[in-house]
């Protein structure tokens, strides 16, 4: 073995660097613990406030940065998750694409097909990846629950129902602000159109929806819609903002029915239920513990490494983004 071969051994591959726009609350409660123990390299966090920006930066031991576009010159800085408001998520996506920057972008991606489509026209022209954060699917309940309808335990899918509220909070909170892409639609009833179309196929249409208003927010707190996938498949999508807390969707076969009960936010030290009915039999299956956001930059980081990983979040970001935008133009 000649001495440049004996180097290639021995040096280890770089760690990507992973960068931070903001410094949302989730971006502080569970990105920045499971991007610790993730195979990214936590490179830099940045915020409009060089003081916020060092607060949360500080016990990461990463870099703290004033301004987003500061970061994305960073060349260490080889991805970016964006935990910003809705409303400039499709801005810093493509500022960070044209930086050369691999994307992860908090729920919901963006506001139309059109910009994701855009977006992801980019990405594939530079190379990189675009992904939308839905963190829920990277829980391995529901993989259980896939195994199980693929195994008959419920005969033949009929019917998806899921359901995501949440109490009221705060009204001047981002949730309840029109103009930062606030409303149920798109801060709770993403959750369970995306979780439908893990059943529904690459087809799904709308039927119907409804959003409910409220004058004085002047955004939507609650809604339905009613999606129907090529096969005779529907799915029957409720959430709101003023609620009691639901997080679930379950399965409605020819021979059974299977719910997950607390489908959407788990914390990363529940164990989950699934609660199978067959006949006159009911089992209670108990996932495993996982956190969720771990396996969102565990599969991120897949994609950044691997270029052949990356079609299937392109065309699942395309596909919600339609979708979601579907159901938004049938309710108005």
């Amino acid at each position: 073995m000649n001495i440049e071969e004996l180097t290639s051994v021995q040096e280890p591959e770089r760690r990507a660097g992973l960068g931070i726009i903001g410094c949302a609350d989730i971006a502080v409660r569970r990105a920045l613990p499971a991007i610790r123990e993730s195979p990214f390299r936590l490179a830099a966090v940045a915020s409009r406030s060089r003081e916020k920006a060092e607060g949360v930066a500080g016990p990461y031991g990463c870099r703290a940065v004033e301004g987003y576009d500061r970061l994305l010159e960073l060349p260490g800085v080889d991805a970016v998750y964006i935990p910003l408001p809705n409303s400039e998520h499709a801005e810093w996506a493509r500022r960070a694409l044209s930086a050369g920057k691999h994307v992860l972008i908090e729920k919901p991606a963006v506001p139309s097909e059109e910009t994701a489509r855009s977006l992801v026209a980019l990405a594939e022209e530079r190379g990189l990846v675009i992904m939308e954060n839905f963190a829920f699917l990277r829980h391995p309940q529901h993989e259980q629950a896939r195994s199980l309808l693929a195994d008959g335990a419920i005969g033949e899918l009929r019917a998806y129902n899921g359901s995501f509220g949440i109490p009221p909070t705060d009204p001047n909170g981002i949730k309840y602000q029109a103009e930062l892409g606030g409303g149920a639609l798109w801060e709770v009833g993403c959750y369970p159109v995306r979780a439908a179309q893990e059943y529904l196929g690459p087809s799904a249409q709308v039927l119907g929806a409804s959003l409910e208003f409220d004058p004085k927010l002047g955004v939507d707190v609650s809604g339905v819609a009613l999606l129907r996938g090529e096969d005779g498949v529907t799915a029957n999508c409720s959430f709101g903002l003023s609620h009691s807390y639901r997080s679930t969707y379950d399965l409605w076969g020819s021979e059974g029915r299977l719910t997950l009960e607390w489908a959407f936010t788990p914390s990363r030290d529940a164990r989950p239920v699934l609660r199978l009915e067959q006949r006159d039999r009911e089992t209670r299956i108990v996932a495993p513990a996982a956190d969720q956001f771990l396996g969102v930059f565990r599969t991120f980081h897949d994609a950044v490494r691997d270029p052949a990983a990356r079609t299937v979040h392109h065309r699942e970001l395309v596909r919600q983004a339609t979708l979601m935008s579907r159901i938004r133009a049938h309710a108005l």
